[in-house]
């Protein structure tokens, strides 16, 4: 166990090595052998790739060494290695889901993302592990932090992956809290984008699902993620993520509020005080922080936003129902014991359910919109404490991974969310994420490094 600490903590990142590039005194060829060094020191404990290929990713590097030799990288993140959620489908490896009904499935085809990192000459280094089908059942990845403890789902290797300094970036993707509670537990900054602002490919079947950045600081997420978008756009239909070609510079903010979300009820003291300070120290650098107490408008928001959980469960189970019948049908034995109780769950939920769970996403979306006028940003919990330790052998545990609770609303507001690793607790990682409105990725991410900054 390695006891975490915001400012000691000084993960790997790839922004600061272009330089060395440029120069010829670094190469991504070297770059690559010293992620795979940390790879083969760390990965048999941490388990954070289902498979990777060294050789296939070297070839890629010496290309990319050769193009930046020549001052002709394909883009900013010409040779990054980068570990891609096994979610997502790719070409060069096979896409297993995290699940028995899926082991190996090779369907050698890039999603839209993949082909969109591989013309910005990114170098797709292998799958991280997922939870199954990205739902409950935890794969076998461990917290880098304390190895007793989950590193979240269901984006686990991928949290992991970062925080280990294994590589710079990683793809995850979230419906319910599946980015921002696993870059919480893990000390990652991370970017959910607004709904849609990353295209998902062939991952369109649920209306919450969103792809994005780990990474170990905000240069190299808003790198990797406007690369994808420049290329590849949004969902279909969406505008995409809108943003500068380069990193926004961090933007001091005017005034925050504060969203709770149901997490607070689960924080313990610890961790409410943690966070209670880091408001004040916000205060302290003259930026209002209000609270539901002093404006009718965050007041209306945290009402509704009380029902994210709710809300989600039943748009998410109404709209995975239908995939996880076939599967059953077609793979026997193929799903775990939780999977399983989820899709018995979700056949009882009926259109009438799912119509009015959407109207009440509206309902909620309507709300985050009001507080505009009101605050720059929302600042709350990332997740409803620490990383919990886990038991791989407790079958009755419903969550595994951690709670929904802090991010069920923000993944039904459909709106951008960065994490902000500045708390520590008992040693371990606690985030807080800074929330902003509807296609404000990139002032989000600069109020989010900004505090990081100052704080």
């Amino acid at each position: 166990m390695t006891s975490y600490h915001p400012k000691a903590f000084a993960g790997l990142t790839w922004h600061g090595a272009v330089a060395g590039f440029r120069a010829g005194n670094d190469t991504p060829s070297a770059y690559l052998e010293r992620c795979l060094g940390t790879i083969a020191a760390k990965e048999e404990e941490l388990r954070a790739f289902v498979v990777y290929d060294p050789d296939f990713a070297r070839q890629h590097a010496e290309e990319s060494t050769a193009r930046w030799a020549a001052g002709q990288p394909l883009s900013p993140i010409d040779g990054m290695p980068i570990g891609i959620k096994d979610l997502v489908e790719t070409r060069d490896f096979p896409t297993q889901m995290g699940c028995a009904a899926y082991a190996g499935n090779f369907p050698r085809r890039d999603s839209a993302m993949i082909q969109a990192l591989k013309q910005a000459g990114a170098i797709i280094l292998g799958k991280t592990v997922t939870t199954e089908l990205g739902q409950s059942e935890p794969g076998p990845t461990k917290n880098p932090w304390d190895r007793r403890r989950t590193p979240g789902g269901s984006s686990s290797g991928s949290a992991a992956a970062v925080a280990a300094g294994m590589v710079p970036a990683a793809i995850g993707t979230q419906v319910g809290g599946s980015i921002i509670r696993p870059a919480a537990f893990c000390g990652n900054v991370a970017l959910k984008p607004t709904q849609g602002g990353i295209h998902r490919g062939e991952r369109q079947g649920s209306s919450q699902s969103t792809a994005g950045v780990h990474a170990n600081s905000y240069e190299d997420m808003w790198q990797v993620a406007i690369e994808i978008a420049k290329r590849a756009g949004g969902d279909p239909g969406m505008l995409g993520l809108v943003g500068p070609d380069t990193p926004p510079l961090p933007a001091r903010p005017e005034r925050l509020g504060v969203l709770e979300t149901e997490a607070w009820s689960m924080l313990r003291p610890a961790e409410r005080e943690v966070f209670e300070a880091l408001l004040e120290r916000i205060r302290a650098l003259g930026i209002p922080v209000l609270r539901k107490e002093d404006h009718p408008a965050l007041a209306a928001l945290e009402r509704i936003a009380a029902e994210g959980k709710a809300v989600t469960a039943v748009i998410v189970g109404f709209e995975n129902r239908w995939a996880l019948l076939n599967l059953e049908a077609n793979h026997p034995g193929g799903l775990s014991a939780r999977a399983i109780a989820r899709l018995r769950a979700s056949e009882a939920l009926t259109a009438e359910d799912y119509r009015a769970a959407l109207a009440t996403r509206e309902e909620m979306r309507a709300a985050m919109a009001r507080v505009a006028p009101f605050v720059d940003a929302l600042i709350a919990p990332a997740a409803p404490g620490i990383a919990p330790l886990w038991d791989p052998d407790d079958t009755q545990n419903p969550r595994p991974t951690g709670d929904i609770a802090a991010n069920a609303a923000t993944s039904a507001l459909g709106v951008p969310c960065v994490t902000l690793p500045v708390m520590a607790v008992e040693g371990m990682p606690f985030g807080a994420q800074v929330i902003g409105q509807a296609h404000q990725d990139a002032r989000t991410c600069a109020i989010a490094h900004w505090l990081h900054r100052q704080l």
